[in-house]
């Protein structure tokens, strides 16, 4: 049967409905033969946290292998894993339904490859979500029809993050070749390379020149993976700060005047934009993946921040300036395996 056509229900604002935003957060755990969506709900204290670990409302089988990046929008959750995008309506979930509302597949160049999609972008002004991943291109899928209507050619290896600039109708791509690309979506056209590994300061030939990571402030991009995390002012293509890590980060976001990033190592990294290191706060995996930071919540209690990594737990940060950890864990729950957890969200 062909699955439901997103069609017009289909929203692309990045803001969550209220009660879901205050009352639960989701994630995958993307084993190898996994694609596990957990969701939990986040009304209990923190001190219920740590006395009796959160357990998970809904559990189902979303893919039948990794999950490497999810969105949401007001109505839907949105997902990827090897070579589709998958979509499932909120109220659903919140009652336990599993079934998604449908899946769609970028363009392939050849029928042999199914490349795998490594992030996804929503742009709402476009009402629409851009998908990276394997086969170097970035695509682009109009929401409301389901169409993809772009494919923008410039990376000459896999393409591993994004980051939508919102004051301007441009988002940036980083990618394994170790190019950040600026595209204007209005013309659909590259409009400026930073090639971060050519540059000597920063430069780390032993971890490659692969960028893993980027994050954008008004004309301020920070980027970091197999170079060293530095700091740019976009309209200059200048470098401001380099930031004394030597460990590749994974994942990097502005929060509050400060850079948050987290890598390879045990701990979340909390940076001043002068490059000073404001804190360092341990969390429950020896190595970090990703970050997810809830900066408008509909209520303050749930101004949150969470990590993720190798292993079984996740960590929640309800005091985001003090970083003071609540671990999440999943005991014997097998909707979230001890292995990578890639992503997740509020």
């Amino acid at each position: 049967m062909e699955p439901a056509s997103p069609s017009a229900c289909v929203s692309a604002s990045l803001s969550l409905s209220l009660s879901l935003l205050q009352t639960h957060m989701a994630f995958f755990s993307p084993k190898v033969s996994g694609g596990l969506f957990a969701l939990y709900s986040s009304k209990q204290s923190s001190k219920t946290f740590i006395s009796n670990p959160l357990k998970p409302v809904v559990t189902f089988q979303a893919h039948d292998g990794p999950v490497y990046s999810m969105v949401s929008t007001d109505r839907h959750q949105l997902s990827a894993g090897d070579g589709e995008v998958k979509a499932w309506l909120w109220a659903e979930i919140l009652k336990k339904g599993c079934n998604e509302l449908w899946r769609r597949q970028p363009p392939n160049r050849t029928n042999l490859e199914v490349p795998e999609i490594n992030a996804l972008l929503l742009v709402p002004k476009e009402n629409s979500l851009i998908l990276v991943g394997g086969d170097c291109q970035l695509h682009m899928m109009d929401l409301e029809t389901g169409t993809f209507t772009r494919a923008l050619q410039g990376h000459t290896d896999y393409v591993h993050c994004l980051a939508l600039r919102e004051r301007s109708p441009e988002v940036l791509s980083g990618g394994e070749d170790g190019a950040v690309q600026l595209w204007d979506l209005r013309t659909a056209k590259e409009v400026q390379t930073i090639q971060v590994y050519k540059h000597e300061e920063w430069s780390r030939p032993h971890n490659g020149r692969w960028i893993g990571c980027l994050a954008t402030d008004s004309d301020w991009m920070v980027c970091g993976g197999g170079p060293a995390l530095t700091l740019w002012h976009l309209r200059s293509s200048t470098p401001m700060t380099i930031f004394p890590k030597r460990t590749p980060q994974k994942h990097v976001t502005f929060c509050q005047g400060l850079i948050l990033s987290a890598g390879q190592g045990l701990c979340v990294n909390q940076w001043q934009l002068s490059g000073e290191l404001k804190a360092q706060v341990p969390g429950s995996s020896p190595g970090l993946l990703s970050l997810s930071l809830n900066q408008q919540p509909a209520a303050p209690e749930c101004k949150v921040l969470t990590d993720a990594g190798n292993s079984c737990r996740v960590d929640v940060f309800t005091r985001l300036l003090r970083l003071l950890p609540v671990l999440l864990t999943s005991g014997n729950t097998p909707s979230i395996h001890p292995r990578d957890l890639d992503c997740f969200f509020f």
